[in-house]
């Protein structure tokens, strides 16, 4: 297991590098993929879609809302697009709710909108990071204060964790251990913007900016991560999926990739624009 977990990581690390990098429409498309898939997953665990059942109508509603709101992401020019595609999918989820009704109840439906905020749009702030002025460089601190974060909690918990942090939902996590990864992913985000993108910054004292990022990055990296396993143990399910081995699925390994995204593009916006 622990081999095919990283040979998985590697691959999946790779991948990153390769669409990151590449960026555009590539980038694009496979975010929507992702997001279709992690949408699918979020519908499983909410108990919108039955398991070896066709796609209800609720599913199909949420689908072409992925669709419409990533066209409006990638090819609109207006930036008030995408949050009329939001307001639209719920008035989809409602009318598949009223013109089918008894058939779906309205936690259902909220569900049902809730995991296409949850998963699509907020991983669709990868891309748009990536479309900001120095976004090649910014959009890794994404990755950094998410997978960073992780590593570096879980060293220091294995080292001097003593105290819980959230004994509910992940035993194994301490609060030693979030201070860890906190402390890492704000030095890593300070290394990574002075020495890999420091040259296309417009002053070098915006290094410090990197450094807050990367660090307020890793808070929020760390609730991702709780608030996903909170939605597996309410709905008492081990793993959203099986795409990748060794990890689960999309849910599982991007959960604080999910949260961190939107909130490294805002600081980015506030702090290095």
């Amino acid at each position: 297991m622990f081999k095919t977990r990283v040979l998985s990581s590697i691959f999946l690390v790779m991948a990153a590098l390769v669409t990151v990098f590449c960026g555009g429409y590539l980038l694009a498309a496979i975010l929507l993929l992702v997001s279709a898939v992690a949408y699918g997953e979020l519908s499983r665990a909410c108990g919108i879609h039955t398991q070896g059942k066709r796609i209800n109508a609720l599913e199909g509603a949420g689908y072409t809302a992925i669709l419409f709101y990533y066209g409006a992401v990638v090819f609109g020019e207006d930036p008030v697009l995408p949050f009329l595609c939001i307001l639209f999918a719920m008035i989809a989820y409602m009318f598949v709710y009223v013109f089918t009704f008894p058939r779906f109840r309205a936690e259902q439906v909220m569900s049902a909108f809730f995991s296409f905020v949850y998963a699509p749009v907020m991983l669709s702030f990868i891309f748009q990071t990536r479309e900001l002025e120095y976004g090649l460089g910014i959009v890794w601190l994404i990755f950094i204060s998410s997978w960073i974060c992780d590593s570096c909690a879980y060293l220091t918990g294995i080292l001097i964790g003593k105290h819980k942090l959230a004994p509910g939902l992940s035993p194994k996590k301490s609060l030693e251990g979030a201070v860890g990864g906190i402390a890492g992913s704000a030095l890593a985000g300070g290394l990574y913007g002075y020495f890999a993108v420091g040259s296309m910054l417009p002053e070098q004292g915006m290094v410090w900016n990197f450094v807050l990022i990367g660090g307020l990055g890793a808070v929020i990296s760390q609730i991702g991560d709780l608030a996903a396993s909170a939605i597996k143990r309410n709905h008492e399910i081990k793993d959203y999926g099986h795409l990748i081995p060794g990890h689960g699925g999309i849910m599982d390994r991007f959960d604080s990739v999910i949260f961190t995204a939107p909130m490294i593009y805002a600081l980015a916006v506030l702090l290095i624009q």
